[in-house]
């Protein structure tokens, strides 16, 4: 049996989500994830201007005339939804903690994939493979991948992303856009990476959260890794802890930036404190241009 609370926040995340399904993102994804290329429809005559190389020989000899083949766009997309809702995603100094962000940011894009008849699968991980939901179409289908996030309930274990982009490989045969959700509190992820973006167009999606990027004074404050429970006392009103802890903010999102760089995946940043509908639509704009 399926909680009342959690089919009532499904419900909720699918009202939420309408509008930016419909009126903002819709359009853009289907003029920027085009499909997988052209696929043979049919052999028809051969008409002036038709194009030499498209003849069908075999046809041609079979008729006594000359036909050519006709080709149809392959529309039908695999979305595959990678995402990581290790312990480090229950924190939030926000209304919404980041794993919450992270399970709306997942419906958005499970809808929208729907409405333009895709496929949609999910991986959910943490330090090893929590759950593998096969693609497949239909509302049903995209509520149920919803709900497993939002009933997933994680153990205080470490991020082990490099497990998770190698089961992929190994259960994604077909070319797929993979949509990477993470806070990349974790390392040694780089070369199956690579690997997984020289197969699939893999995006990665950034949640963060304010206080991850920059500290409060406040005082002390004792603080809990929620990945390895290790605890320490910090003094906030230290200017230069406080001007560390930055610099290391930024250092951080400075190598992440050139990691993915380097291996070629583009990269949204989501912040839990602001709409994410923002980030994807600018997104989506740049990726347009581009082609």
């Amino acid at each position: 049996m399926i909680p009342k609370e959690i089919l009532r926040e499904v419900r909720r995340i699918q009202i939420l989500t309408d509008r930016a399904v419909n009126d903002v993102f819709a359009g853009e994804y289907e003029s920027v994830f085009k499909g997988r290329g052209m696929e043979f429809d049919e052999v028809r005559p051969y008409s002036p201007g038709d194009e030499i190389r498209t003849i069908d020989w075999n046809v041609t000899a079979r008729a006594g005339e000359p036909y050519v083949k006709q080709f149809v766009e392959e529309r039908e997309l695999t979305v595959m939804l990678l995402v990581d809702l290790s312990g480090s995603g229950q924190f939030g100094s926000t209304p919404k903690l980041k794993n919450e962000v992270a399970a709306e940011l997942c419906a958005v894009l499970s809808f929208v994939a729907m409405k333009n008849n895709d496929k949609v699968g999910a991986i959910i991980f943490t330090d090893k493979v929590e759950k593998f939901i096969p693609p497949k179409k239909g509302t049903s289908h995209s509520l149920r991948i919803i709900r497993e996030f939002l009933a997933f309930r994680p153990e205080p274990c470490e991020t082990n992303m490099a497990e998770a982009l190698e089961y992929l490989g190994r259960v994604t045969s077909k070319r797929s856009v993979v949509f990477l959700v993470s806070d990349f509190l974790c390392t040694g992820y780089e070369k199956p990476l690579g690997i997984m973006s020289r197969r699939h167009d893999v995006i990665a999606l950034r949640i963060v959260d304010p206080r991850e990027m920059e500290l409060p004074s406040m005082g002390f404050l004792e603080l809990e890794d929620a990945e390895t429970g290790e605890t320490v006392l910090v003094d906030t009103w230290s200017p230069s802890l406080r001007t560390a802890y930055r610099k290391n903010a930024v250092e951080f999102d400075e190598n992440l930036e050139e990691t993915l760089r380097s291996v070629g995946v583009d990269r949204i940043d989501i912040r839990t404190d602001e709409s994410y509908v923002r980030p994807i639509e600018l997104f989506f704009r740049m990726r347009e241009r581009r082609r």
